[in-house]
């Protein structure tokens, strides 16, 4: 890339506007060209119409800062096509998915999308939401052409429309043309157009003197005509040029993309400055048609000492020569520089550097003659914008993805910029300035779009000036790649299947792009959250490359390959990695790796003892029929048939999931026609299953004279895949004799492929004997390997008897101390082990003792159980032996004198009912006290079985008897307002019910008054109650649960004399807090802050006043809302040495506390090495919804910290703000607690006074955690609810596992809404409130991930 300039003078620009577009289509007549050529992939109408399609498209979708790169893939998931006709009908769509990953979500959206188009009157007949998704270009384009027939021609209100409600669209265009040019005679939108002469008729009827002389073109400068026409209708009427001239000058001109373009003549509107004149005299020589534009000659934009630009187009005048003169205010002349540009349109670029401030003009003349509305008056401004305020963005900026001769843009913002205009150099990779025309025009106020075409690839630099000086970023590097075509690249491999892949596994793949043009095809591999996954990639030869990544984590990765800027066939690809997999089952044979069309592919899969259902599928260019044969031995033979070649995806499956290194990539091809596998002849000894003897040596032959010459494999595996050596002999009459020797007493499998296929019969299954040799017996396992077994806890071992020959497996295990035996249960696992299971049930010495075959195993085994604790020391306390049904109930467990260290996994709680089914409930702990909570929902009897570390505490089972009905005296009553209260004045107490039952709770209040009463349920089994006396005196308080009181009632309140009640607007009640409140100094430049809360004030006007010590008020403060009668004061701080006196009212008075004084300081001086960052704090990924936990270590600042000075600020991948707890510990430690809601990236801020500490800023990563999928709603959201009442879901998470449920409530406009989320059980009660009427988006996840059903919208009138 070339240094970058330091003004715009150093270059010389050339604004030339060479658009490419490229497409054809028969005309209609040729029905049969047109009927082939549809059934090419490649066929030209297709290339035609999506490139006119698309750039309509685009031209809605800039409205949203969106663009389709290609109508074939960029609709595929509904999302592009969704916000399309969002644009296009001004209508928001309903509900659907905003990141679909899976096919159903992408045909989901796609469907909600047709149903609105639907409801907008649109018949969309044969093409269906399949036909989107699959990428079915010729039915998209169909789809896209009905957009435009209704929303660019059906709809829109034409002036002069003359409409006729029978018309078709076609005619309705068509006739608004011939009313606007009557004086030609145009049929139809294809030939009457080809001569240019129409379209300039067109332009000038609908801006009457734009194009004065159309009527005295030639029909001979066809493309001339037209290229004036519309690039002065692209220039002034702002109608995009959708199709090229050239294009509507050919005679097959495309009628589809034809009406797309003439359909935005009807609402075009002049612009002003246009270059109105009248119809040049017939007698007269008309002046040259040339064309000028560019900032150079605009009314004003140029500034003094910058160089000012513009274009001077001859394309249509024919040979000539181009003069330029520039005259100041004095009527001097200005040095110009004028250059042909020896391109395509005839251009000249002029440029000229204004001298002095004032109006100039500019005269151009072609020939010795004034060219039209030369000359040109322009305003010099005397003051230069600020190239520092001007941005520019767009794809045409982008690093990669421009291609050769393919047109791009960009555009550049100069709002707050000032004076000036926008200009454009690009350099080509060789340097050169003028091989890449860049066209800047105005799209809007403060908006300049540059359109370009590079025509070389390579490192291009893209240079933008505004004002003569460079923007922000400029230049920019754009690296342009050459030509290709992506549909011609094929990538396949296990790295690309959508399942089978694993954590840890080496995931390969291989991109082929031969055929598909020039350059090297781009990888990027996403993997779980957006994180960039490595990989490697090598060049086998020009056309192939092996890519291969290892995914360290399971989820969902995307594989995103393209060529050339464009993305692939099947692009992205989505494969989904499990967990990390163990498994016995392996599997080998030919049929893996190769076959031959149709001809059997052959593989064994070996189970190894291992349980769980095989299953088998096999995915590639046909259909392949399989076979299983069970060998009856935990293997089975698989073979399957392929009929057309190509890679085929083998699974093997063991309960539905993939086994480690499936799916494998099997290559079939079409068989050699010399080469006959069938004709192969193996027999022998070492082949048939007959039983064979372990260390002997065996043989067996090979005979393939007949199958002509390829490559012969022979290979001979145990069950777990382990080969044996093979000696191979060549007999003289070409026959092959095969040695191996079996080394284990497994079954073996000989596998003896030619050609990369089966030869007949093969592969063999062979059975191997051992001798009875109990010495070989192997034993493994817990219970012979752990040394911390505990009494009553189940625990097995493993006898290996494969070696050892047949025989029968007898085990006993002897206490040593008591001499009982133990109970053991002996399972024989088909493959020659055995599984012996058993539970200890004192503490103590075991020997175990193994026969096999009736002869002595000769290991000496002995397990050694640890004592446990001493549960006799657990305490069982508020443990009643009656309950009453539904109520819920509790009691505690005391194990402060166990004396050690207590492990809450290890207590245990079972209750059953009577039905014998367990009961949920839920161990909470304070301290060494654990509180045991449970409902029972069954009358009868109950046991409670209370272990610790598997042994039972004393007592235990207990026996508890549960009633039904309800039980009064449970209720608990209490609060300030049944002990007194106060005139006038709101009296507050609570009740609780939750231990007594199912009944109705009722009040009465009797007393000097009448005190109106309110009650709001907790949703807890508690509700809170308000009663207002408005007299003095004693009120009895009556409170009763199933009509009987409960206990304390009725209640004895007295309420005293005072009238003092706190008025609406009380500032009395304004509370004021805060740490520039608390500690009365600020820094200086550092953002301070303080509270208000008005919550029990009533209503009122907030006033804050802040004045310096210096004079003057302190402006640059905000005052914003939190919720729940909370405002928090930002300001700045000014210089230090000042005082800030900060004056808060409330209703028109002072609040307590204010006004108050806050000295500002100088900032602290602190070494951001001082502060200390746990370590480990980005080393695992956080369970998102956990509450997450780091500390910081201020030790080594010296001195006290006051947590006031610590700042933390902490932003989700959305960009939200988290609220973050700082609580301080000891010896100078802090600890930052928050909780990740969402999954991904969390930035985190800390700072000191000010600063940010040593490490930060830093991210922590949060992961999924549990399964949101088995969360359900109890109750769900209403579609339209009442604002201003609490309402309340309740979510089912008891079986989702580890994690919480959080819960997002937002405005359409983007307001978020309180919640407050309680857990009981597993259930989660959402309690929110809906403060006003609107439409809101409710979000419930579990663990980070969406529940089922939990995205939903309400609307609140």
């Amino acid at each position: 890339m070339q240094q970058p300039p330091k003004s715009l003078g150093e270059f010389l620009v050339s604004n030339n506007p060479n658009p490419v577009r490229d497409y054809r289509e028969p005309p209609e007549e040729e029905e049969m060209i047109e009927a082939e050529r549809d059934l090419a992939e490649d066929a030209e109408w297709k290339r035609i119409q999506q490139n006119t399609f698309t750039r309509w498209a685009n031209e809605h979708l800039k409205i949203i800062d969106k663009t389709i790169m290609s109508l074939e893939t960029d609709l595929s998931d509904g999302l592009a096509l969704i916000a399309l006709i969002e644009v296009l009908s001004q209508k928001k769509m309903s509900k659907h998915n905003k990141r679909p990953t899976f096919r159903s979500q992408k045909l989901e959206n796609i469907s909600v999308a047709m149903k609105f188009l639907e409801r907008e009157g649109i018949k969309i007949i044969n093409i269906d939401s399949t036909d989107i998704v699959d990428c079915k270009l010729k039915l998209i384009l169909g789809l896209i052409w009905l957009l435009i027939l209704h929303y660019s021609i059906s709809m829109p209100m034409w002036d002069t429309d003359g409409t006729d409600d029978k018309q078709t669209p076609k005619q309705r265009l068509l006739n608004w043309v011939k009313n606007r040019i009557p004086e030609l005679p145009i049929h139809n939108f294809t030939t009457d157009w080809n001569d240019g002469k129409a379209i300039g008729a067109l332009v000038d009827n609908v801006a009457p003197g734009l194009c004065p002389d159309w009527s005295t073109w030639d029909p001979k400068d066809a493309l001339q005509n037209a290229t004036e026409a519309m690039n002065l209708a692209d220039d002034w009427l702002g109608v995009r040029q959708l199709i090229k001239p050239d294009e509507m000058t050919n005679p097959v001109i495309d009628e589809q993309s034809m009406m797309t373009y003439l359909s935005q003549y009807p609402s075009a509107k002049l612009k002003q400055g246009a270059p109105i004149r009248p119809r040049t005299n017939p007698n007269s020589i008309p002046p040259p048609r040339v064309r000028c534009y560019g900032p150079g000659i605009e009314p004003t934009g140029p500034v003094v000492d910058t160089v000012a630009n513009f274009t001077v187009e001859t394309f249509s005048a024919g040979s000539g020569n181009v003069e330029v003169k520039v005259l100041n205010p004095s009527g001097s002349p200005e040095q110009v520089d004028v250059r042909f540009n020896n391109d395509k349109a005839l251009t000249y670029s002029v440029s000229y550097i204004p001298k002095v401030q004032g109006p100039h003009k500019v005269y151009v003349k072609f020939s010795g003659r004034d060219v039209p509305k030369s000359p040109y008056n322009v305003m010099v401004e005397g003051v230069a914008g600020d190239a520092s305020k001007v941005s520019a963005s767009g794809p045409g900026l982008l690093p990669d993805g421009v291609i050769v001769k393919r047109p791009t843009y960009f555009d550049i913002h100069t709002k707050d910029a000032g004076k000036g205009v926008p200009e454009v150099i690009i350099l080509d990779p060789q340097g050169q300035k003028t091989s890449v025309a860049a066209k800047v025009r105005q799209i809007e106020a403060n908006v300049w779009r540059c359109d370009y075409t590079a025509a070389t690839a390579g490192l291009h630099s893209v240079n933008v000036f505004y004002a003569g000086k460079p923007i922000p970023n400029s230049p920019f590097g754009v690296r342009v790649s050459p030509s290709s075509d992506p549909k011609k690249v094929r990538a396949f491999g296990r790295g690309l299947q959508p399942t089978g892949v694993r954590v840890g596994d080496v995931a390969d793949f291989r991109i082929s792009t031969e055929g598909a043009g020039e350059g090297i095809p781009q990888v990027r591999i996403l993997g779980p959250g957006g994180q960039n996954t490595h990989f490697e990639m090598k060049a086998i030869n020009n056309s192939t490359f092996d890519a291969v990544y290892k995914p360290n984590k399971e989820g969902r990765y995307r594989v995103m390959i393209s060529h050339g800027g464009q993305e692939i066939p099947k692009s992205p690809f989505d494969v989904n990695v499990g967990p990390k997999k163990i498994s016995s089952i392996v599997a080998f044979g030919p049929g893996l790796h190769s076959g031959i069309v149709d001809q059997p592919a052959c593989f064994v899969v070996e189970t190894n003892g291992e349980t769980g259902a095989l299953g088998f599928s096999v995915a590639g260019p046909s259909q392949a029929k399989i076979e299983c044969i069970d060998n009856g031995d935990g293997s089975a033979l698989v073979k399957y048939h392929p009929t057309a070649p190509g890679e085929y995806a083998v699974h093997i499956l063991c309960d539905e999931e993939d086994i480690p290194k499936s799916p494998y990539m099997a290559q079939v091809i079409v068989q050699p026609p010399d080469v006959h596998p069938q004709n192969v002849k193996v027999y022998g000894e070492g082949v048939e299953p007959n039983s064979l003897e372990v260390g002997k040596k065996t043989e067996f032959f090979i005979d393939h004279k007949n199958a002509g010459v390829a490559p012969l494999e022979i290979k001979v595996s145990d069950t777990q895949g382990r080969p044996e050596q093979v000696q191979i002999n060549e007999k003289a009459d070409g026959i092959k004799q095969i040695f191996y020797t079996p080394s284990n007493a497994k079954p073996h499998t000989v596998e003896v492929n030619y050609g990369g296929v089966a030869a007949p019969n093969s592969p063999f299954r062979v059975y191997v004997n051992a001798p009875l040799n109990p010495a070989k017996v192997q034993a493994f396992g817990p219970w012979l390997e752990r040394p911390d077994l505990k009494p009553n806890e189940p625990t097995h071992f493993i006898v290996d008897a494969s070696d050892a020959g047949q025989g029968a497996l007898e085990a006993t295990v002897i206490n040593d101390i008591t001499k009982q035996p133990v109970p053991v249960q002996i399972i024989d696992n088909e493959d020659n082990t055995y599984t012996v299971e058993l539970t200890p049930d004192l503490a103590g010495t075991y020997t175990t003792n193994l026969t096999y075959g009736g002869l002595k195993v000769p290991l000496t085994m002995k397990s050694v159980i640890s004592p446990t604790v001493d549960v006799s020391k657990v305490q069982v306390e508020g443990l009643e032996s009656s309950v009453v049904m539904n109520a819920q109930t509790a009691f505690n467990v005391d194990m402060s004198k166990l004396g050690q260290k207590i492990d809450t996994s290890r207590l245990s709680c079972a209750i059953t009912d009577p039905k014998g089914k367990i009961i949920p409930s839920k161990i909470t702990r304070t301290n060494e006290v654990f509180k045991i909570l449970y409902t029972p929902f069954e009358a009868g009897r109950h046991t409670i079985e209370l272990c610790y570390d598997n042994m039972p505490v004393p007592g235990s089972p207990f026996v508890i008897h549960v009633k039904s009905g309800c039980d009064p005296s449970r209720c608990k009553a209490y609060g300030k307002g049944l002990e007194g209260g106060v005139m006038n004045q709101k009296a507050k107490f609570t009740v609780t019910t939750r231990e007594a039952g199912i009944g109705g709770l009722s009040f009465a209040i009797e007393g000097p008054s009448e005190a109106k009463m309110s009650c709001v349920d907790n949703r807890d089994g508690s509700c809170d109650v308000e009663f207002l006396p408005t007299e003095p005196g004693e009120y009895d308080i009556t409170i009763k649960f199933a009509e009987k009181h409960i206990p304390g009632s009725p209640f004895k309140v007295f309420i005293t004399g005072s009238s003092q009640q706190v008025p609406t607007g009380d500032f009395r009640s304004v509370k004021l807090y805060g740490p520039a409140v608390e500690t009365l100094h600020v820094y200086e430049g550092i953002p301070a802050s303080f509270f208000i809360n008005v919550s029990d004030a009533g209503a009122g006007l907030i006033g804050v006043e802040m004045t310096s010590s210096e004079g003057g008020a302190v402006e640059n403060y905000e005052v914003e809302e939190r919720g729940d009668g909370n405002y928090m004061v930002t300001f700045i701080p000014p210089k230090q040495n000042t005082t800030i006196t900060a004056k808060v009212s409330f209703a028109k008075n002072n609040v307590p506390g204010s006004p108050f004084t806050m000295k500002v300081l100088q900032p602290m001086a602190v070494k951001s090495s001082n502060i200390v960052m746990s370590s480990d704090i980005t080393k695992q990924p956080l369970p998102a919804s956990v509450p997450a936990k780091f500390s910081i270590d201020t030790k080594a600042i010296g001195k006290s910290v006051n947590s006031k000075d610590i700042n933390v600020f902490i932003k989700n991948a959305q960009g939200k703000s988290i609220n973050a707890q700082l609580e301080q510990g000891a010896d100078g430690k802090f600890h930052i607690i928050f909780v990740p809601e969402e999954i991904g990236n969390h930035n985190i801020s800390v700072q000191y006074a000010g600063k940010e500490i040593e490490g930060s800023p830093f991210i922590l990563q949060s992961a999924p955690t549990g399964n949101a999928n088995l969360c359900k709603f109890v109750n769900t959201a209403a579609e339209k609810v009442i604002f201003g009442k609490k309402n309340r879901l309740t979510v089912d998470a008891r079986e989702a596992g580890t994690g919480n449920v959080t819960c997002t409530i937002k405005l359409t406009n983007g307001r978020y809404i309180d919640t407050e989320i309680v857990e009981k059980d597993g259930f989660f009660d959402i309690f929110y409130l809906l403060p006003e009427p609107g439409t809101y988006d409710v979000d419930v996840k579990f663990g980070g991930k969406q529940v089922p059903n939990g995205l939903m919208r309400m609307t609140v009138k």
